[in-house]
């Protein structure tokens, strides 16, 4: 049996894809509706609607009922990861795979590092790439980036969660991948707000190439490799989410570029633009790592409230320098 935290979109999209590959699926979810519609009528209409769901996926708000599975998708949200999992029955030590993308805010911490210190003994991999909720719960072509500092646990994992249609990727570079995973939400929020500004397309091919640049040079000293970052769960996700409005970080970045204050779009939305909380942290992180990131601090002040021609207008007067 395989274990799902987490009934939001992605969540439930990848208890559809286990369950449709035959395995019995157990989703924990915070909200009751959700519960009794997964239950009810197999559908899940407040956060992935006009999908049938599979049968084999049982909801639950019990977190008891999840005990006797031997792989957790955790799909909490990355500021209440180290909460749900010291919440969990993980005394057996099922293998946890990290689905949020983010650092925690405080201790700077990847999700995989949280997830060593709250759940100590459970192997830990990561599912990090180009991934929409939907697309992926209706059975189309997706290929994702697994994480897993142990080989043989990787292995096994890539057997379990692959489908005709659902292609992971194996990769022993855990940071790479969540690290290519947080920094493109950031990055998404720059492209929205390029589009709702009506900047041009000119203008979000130079953040996505320069935010490459800037995700590559964060990466790489906190000891990714470019190869990873380069692939599936850097490049990959970071071109898929600054290229649609499917993305919550873009569609959050064209309201704000539309005029809409950021504060109102934060305190009215159901579900979670990850890239928010990651922002103010993941400058902390690049500052004590000596890294500098003035795309994604940007973004940063945007949300803090600073006006966006400002914004625009310090990126556009920096001092020229070389590419790299």
């Amino acid at each position: 049996m395989i274990a799902v935290l987490g009934g939001g979109a992605w969540g439930t999209a990848l208890a559809q894809v286990m369950a449709r590959g035959g395995e019995d699926v157990r989703l924990w979810a915070r909200e009751p509706e959700v519960v009794a519609a997964v239950n009810d009528t197999h559908a899940n209409p407040l956060f992935l609607p006009d999908v049938a769901l599979d049968p084999r996926i049982v909801a639950t708000a019990d977190m008891a009922a999840l005990a006797k599975a031997d792989v957790w998708l955790v799909v909490a949200p990355a500021q209440h990861l180290r909460t749900v999992l010291a919440a969990a029955p993980v005394a057996h030590h099922p293998i946890l795979v990290l689905c949020a993308k983010g650092i925690e805010t405080g201790t700077l911490a990847l999700m995989a590092e949280v997830a060593a210190e709250v759940a100590p003994g459970c192997p830990v991999a990561v599912l990090s790439g180009p991934t929409f909720a939907g697309e992926v719960a209706r059975g189309l072509p997706t290929a994702i980036t697994l994480a897993c500092a142990d080989s043989d646990v990787g292995a096994a994992l890539v057997k379990r969660l692959a489908r005709p249609a659902f292609r992971p990727y194996l990769t022993d570079d855990v940071t790479g991948a969540e690290i290519g995973g947080a920094v493109k939400n950031v990055l998404a929020i720059a492209c929205g707000v390029v589009v709702g500004r009506k900047l041009g397309e000119n203008a979000r091919a130079a953040i996505i190439s320069r935010g490459f640049a800037e995700m590559l040079r964060f990466g790489l000293a906190r000891g990714a490799r470019a190869e990873t970052l380069t692939g599936l769960s850097g490049l990959g996700d970071l071109v898929l989410t600054c290229g649609s409005v499917q993305s919550r970080n873009m569609s959050l970045g064209v309201a704000i570029g539309e005029g809409q204050p950021a504060s109102d779009l934060l305190a009215n939305r159901r579900t979670v633009a990850e890239g928010a909380a990651t922002a103010p942290v993941l400058l902390a992180a690049a500052a004590a790592t000596g890294v500098e990131m003035p795309i994604c601090a940007g973004v940063a002040t945007l949300l803090g409230g600073a006006a966006v021609d400002t914004v625009i207008g310090a990126l556009l007067s920096r001092p020229l320098r070389s590419e790299g």
